[in-house]
């Protein structure tokens, strides 16, 4: 098989793509009326009439509108992951000028991905509203991010460039909450300039906090 020929099998079909988009528009619309309804009071109808298709065709998608969420959440994670690989990995630095450079990588990617649209952290915090099992979820989507920013302080007290001394699992938890507060800021000012403001003093408190002497 020729490279060429390996690279066409590969291209997904016009009828996969026409699937992909179907999907991604059964999530705009629900989320257009969560936003106006709320979660509880949005129905599989209001969704598919706001799309003019049927309750198959949604069916077809998704198992009910918190697959939706769910969907939703396993997006968003995925694409917060993909920003922590490479060159914002967390052994991809030796010195506290190369993790400043890529923390603040990591910030504005993650300002990115929340500014594309505003309606996913709007769900994405009102979430846990929605029963038992997603306040779990949402819980525990907090708890999975300690060990992830862990793995960069724990590389940076091993290089010297952070603080021996430094308590590793709740210092984590106290980042990660000051980048929720700043998403939450951001849904009531999404400029960008205050957001690039929120970023700088996050990381101001970092470095001044745990920077190794």
């Amino acid at each position: 098989m020729t490279a060429t020929t390996e690279g066409a099998t590969q291209r997904p079909s016009r009828l996969e793509r026409r699937k992909a988009e179907t999907r991604r528009e059964i999530i705009d619309a629900a989320f257009t009326c969560f936003a106006e309804r709320g979660y509880h009071a949005t129905g599989i109808a209001d969704i598919a009439a706001r799309l003019g298709i049927g309750h198959g065709t949604f069916y077809r998608y998704f198992e009910n509108k918190r697959d939706i969420v769910e969907h939703v959440i396993t997006e968003t994670v995925d694409k917060i992951v993909a920003t922590l690989g490479a060159e914002n990995a967390p052994e991809a630095v030796t010195t506290l000028e190369g993790y400043r450079a890529q923390t603040e990588r990591i910030g504005a990617a993650l300002a990115r991905i929340f500014s594309e649209d505003p309606r996913v952290p709007q769900l994405l915090l009102s979430a846990a509203g929605i029963d038992d099992a997603m306040r779990e979820r949402m819980l525990d989507l907090f708890d999975m991010t300690t060990p992830l920013t862990a793995a960069y302080l724990e590389h940076g007290v091993r290089l010297g460039y952070l603080r021996a001394d430094l308590d590793i699992e709740p210092t984590a938890q106290s980042i990660n909450g000051m980048i929720l507060g700043s998403v939450l800021a951001g849904l009531r000012d999404p400029a960008p300039e205050r957001q690039a403001r929120l970023s700088a003093a996050i990381r101001a408190v970092m470095y001044d906090g745990i920077a190794a002497r």
